[in-house]
């Protein structure tokens, strides 16, 4: 038996930007969701097309979390079936650099593992589409 437990009587640090912006990006979809909104609004069936691997239900849930996050609008389209089309907001366009930067040190990574492959990963995942799409 350990001891209890104590509870900590300091304050929680403030909240860090830079873990903050990760924490948007979290998840295996969400950077691709935000670059494949990047140039025009898409209907949910179109994201779905975009991106073949991706369930119904992940994308569902990634839409949602997305718009709960400010980073996406969901507009009701007066049609029958009736259907939404997805943008991004301001907020969710700052985020574009951040991705594109990101894939670029990625592209980097990736061409340097396969010169030296002792230094590289277990695995290296395929390259999503918005880091070929430069």
């Amino acid at each position: 038996m350990g001891l209890p437990l104590r509870k900590s009587k300091v304050a929680p640090p403030p909240a860090c930007p830079f873990a903050e912006v990760l924490a948007l990006l979290r998840g295996a979809w969400t950077a691709s969701i935000i670059w494949h909104l990047s140039r025009d609004a898409r209907r949910f069936g179109e994201l779905r097309h975009d991106m073949p691997r991706i369930s119904a239900r992940v994308l569902s849930a990634r839409l949602r979390e997305l718009e709960a996050r400010g980073l996406i609008v969901r507009h009701a389209l007066d049609t029958s079936p009736p259907s939404a089309e997805y943008a991004l907001t301001p907020l969710g366009r700052e985020l574009l650099p951040v991705i594109s930067a990101m894939a670029d040190v990625g592209q980097k990574l990736i061409h340097e593992w396969r010169k030296h492959p002792a230094h590289a990963p277990q695995r290296v995942a395929a390259v999503p589409a918005y880091a070929r799409d430069s």
